[in-house]
């Protein structure tokens, strides 16, 4: 039964310290209400599992605790003492187990073990000890065997007739087999990746076999899209420039011995005419052509002039070869143009100076003194230049016009008649050989311009002279496909280069 909790006498004002006497209910200093002072809540026992109540630990502040309640009558002896419950919370009777049957089996804090409904206090009797706990150590029960597996539905399996077994009488398996895979299929796209090259933009996807990121999508440089070559004390540098979308222009270089020993160095530089099919293809055929005709014909005693003549012939009879297409294929387009190309050579000896061209690519002469004047050992095969030379327009009129770079002479199918021309000069000096394509002598057109624009060291570092030449042309606008080769003047021998 409970009772009210009785007011406290206090022995001074809570509010400002004020002694008080017995039975005052407002402070005579503050006027602090005296009843409003709530009462000090009852220290509630700790219940130990045995029943026992702890001794109460003394009242704080020198406040005395209320009269205790009468002590309820003894229990009947017969009875032995219940083993105390916990006290029960505010709410329903019978609360909801944490524990729903279907869950994981375990016990009670009492060690009665779980179920749906809430277990029943036990009554242990006087002198059979208390069964101990899990949590004091003794032996949890072993957990019950796993649960079947549920029969569901398999999609992937063949239905069976009822009371047949998984496998068939006929021994085939409940499973359809599949086919191992072959290690050679399986290893091969392992291979490619690892060989793929990579992005030359993003640096991380992978290029496809079109030529394009995986990643990000950029289109990857083609192979002709800038080529370096340096064959002993020569070298060249071709690329594809700024507004093109390939490289249509080659070269070839090399070097060999004549009959009697003295080296000498070949350069081949072709331009593809852009307004005939395939003029990439044309460039390389007549580079590669003109090349080897001369490597072949200058170590067996031919005249250098004469060798330059037949290498540009052949040139001429490789871009004619790749006309051949069937009929059907000239019925279709009859107005589409055959490959074409423009060709410019230069055979450097011991005293001899040789160069060969048709078309409008260039041969310079630049000399390592560069006070000696400079000079361009070619004549363009083009109408600024027929202008030029009928006296019709002056040189700086004729090559502003829009008609100047239209070409009056090339290698192809439907070419002229072909005229190769050559010319050969004994230089007094040593100097560079400039053999180039109209990418670069469009922004360095004349003789001085050109030889402002070479490296002083051009000779002794072709290769470095090349680069700085086309890095001008890219610089000034790279309208153009830039092809270069320099070529040092005596012809040096074989292994010297680059430093």
């Amino acid at each position: 039964m409970s009772q009210m909790p009785q007011q406290a006498a206090l022995p001074k004002c809570p509010s400002c310290e004020e002694p008080l006497e017995s039975g005052d209910r407002f402070c005579g200093a503050c006027g602090y209400d005296l009843s409003a002072v709530p009462a000090r809540p009852r220290d509630e026992p700790t219940i130990a599992m045995n029943g026992t109540v702890p001794a109460q630990a003394p009242a704080d502040h020198g406040v005395p605790r209320p009269p205790a309640a009468p002590p309820a009558a003894p229990a009947p002896p017969a009875a032995p003492p219940a083993a105390a419950a916990w006290p029960a919370p505010d709410g329903p009777a019978d609360p909801e187990p944490a524990h729903r049957p279907a869950d994981v089996p375990g016990t009670n804090s009492d060690g009665s073990p779980l179920s749906g409904a809430p277990a029943a206090p036990q009554v242990p009797a006087q002198d059979t000890p208390v069964r101990p706990s899990p949590a004091e150590g003794a032996p949890v029960p072993p957990p019950p065997p796993p649960a079947a597996p549920s029969s569901g539905v398999r999609f992937d399996r063949r239905a069976q007739p009822d009371g047949q077994a998984a496998d068939g009488p006929a021994g085939q398996p409940d499973e359809y087999p599949l086919q191992a895979p072959d290690p050679r299929v399986a290893a091969e796209p392992a291979g490619a990746g690892s060989a793929a090259a990579v992005c030359v933009a993003c640096r991380a996807g992978r290029v496809d076999d079109d030529g394009y990121c995986e990643n990000c999508g950029h289109a990857q440089p083609r192979e002709r899209d800038h080529m370096e070559q340096e064959c002993g004390p020569l070298a060249a540098v071709s690329d594809r420039g700024l507004r093109h979308h390939r490289n249509e222009d080659a070269f070839g270089v090399g070097t060999t011995a004549l009959p009697d020993g003295s080296p000498v160095s070949v350069a081949i530089v072709c331009d593809g005419v852009s307004s005939a099919t395939r003029p990439d293809e044309a460039s390389l055929a007549a580079s590669r052509a003109a090349n080897e005709s001369l490597l072949a014909a200058l170590p067996r005693g031919t005249h250098p002039q004469q060798a330059m003549h037949d290498a540009i012939v052949a040139a001429a009879e490789a871009v004619d070869a790749l006309a051949g297409e069937p009929a059907a294929a000239r019925e279709r387009d009859p107005h589409e143009n055959a490959p074409a190309c423009t060709i410019v050579g230069a055979v450097v000896t011991a005293g001899l100076l040789v160069v060969g061209w048709v078309g409008d690519s260039r041969a310079y002469w630049v000399p390592v003194d560069r006070s000696a004047p400079a000079a361009r050992l070619t004549e363009d095969d083009s109408w600024a230049a027929q202008m030029v030379a009928a006296g019709l327009m002056g040189e700086a009129e004729a090559y502003a016009d829009q008609r100047a770079h239209a070409i009056t002479g090339w290698l192809g199918a439907d070419a002229y008649e072909l005229e190769p021309h050559t010319a050969s000069f004994k230089p007094d000096r040593p100097g560079v050989v400039v053999v180039c394509t109209d990418g670069l002598w469009n922004y360095a057109e004349s003789a001085d311009e050109m030889a402002g624009v070479v490296p002083e060291d051009a000779a002794v570092r072709p290769l470095h002279g090349a680069r700085v030449l086309v890095g001008h042309a890219l610089d000034g606008g790279g309208h153009d496909n830039v092809t270069v080769a320099l070529v040092p003047f005596p012809a040096v021998p074989q292994g010297a280069g680059s430093a």
